[in-house]
């Protein structure tokens, strides 16, 4: 086993057919961009691929390019937006499983998982991993956090719904194996430097130390 990864994290590929959220088109790359990541990551036993939002680019761009590289990759679906316009509908995600790819939770309707009341706590973290597991046959017990927005009441409410792995979007690196895992999220500027940094160089010391600060803030604070 490694003896640490790094999880890079991308929404959506090329063109799309539905209204972007404020601020969601920084996070939107073009199919080069995400081809040269793809091209970066064949071979390497520390790099895991994942996918938020359930985008219809997920099955369209990204999928048959990770099968033409050997990659396996895992989505973060929103269960209770499948089927609308611009994202996965439940005949898509299943293609995803046949395919040989994972499917995980990234809650109901992208909300902020600091700011729930009740019912939103139990479609967020109780019926969106039902209705995927209905979906693909299988237990979903992995989830990755909306906006990566989280404190010590959210991650004890994941712990109490049996969550076996969780991931964020704080960057750097991780031991393969800790529950909290922190992802690197593609962005609309994305090129081949910034892949190699990622990927191969150690991030300097200041950079670090804001990381690991703002890892223990988020993990106390609520």
């Amino acid at each position: 086993m490694t003896c640490s990864v790094v999880t890079l994290t991308t929404h959506g590929i090329g063109a799309t057919s539905r209204q972007l959220a404020p601020g969601e088109d920084a996070t939107w790359v073009s199919v080069e961009q995400f081809e040269q990541v793809l091209d970066a990551a064949v071979g390497r036993e520390d790099v895991r691929l994942t996918f938020d939002d359930g985008n219809a680019s997920d099955l369209e761009i990204a999928l048959p390019r990770l099968l033409e590289r050997g990659l396996t990759a895992e989505f973060f679906v929103l269960a209770g937006l499948l089927g609308e316009p611009g994202r996965l509908d439940a005949h898509g995600v299943k293609e995803l499983v046949r395919a040989g790819m994972s499917v995980g939770s990234h809650g109901w309707a992208h909300r902020d998982w600091r700011r729930l009341d009740a019912k939103q706590v139990n479609d967020e973290l109780v019926e969106a991993p039902r209705v995927l597991a209905e979906l693909t046959g299988q237990r979903v017990s992995t989830v990755a956090i909306p906006f990566g927005s989280y404190d010590r009441i959210v991650l004890a409410r994941l712990r109490r719904v049996a969550m076996t792995r969780v991931y964020t979007s704080d960057g750097g690196r991780s031991r393969p194996d800790i529950w909290l895992q922190p992802r690197n999220s593609l962005r609309f500027d994305v090129d081949s430097q910034w892949t190699k940094t990622v990927l191969d160089e150690r991030p300097p010391l200041p950079l670090r130390l804001r990381r690991l600060t703002a890892r223990l803030v988020k993990r106390v604070r609520g």
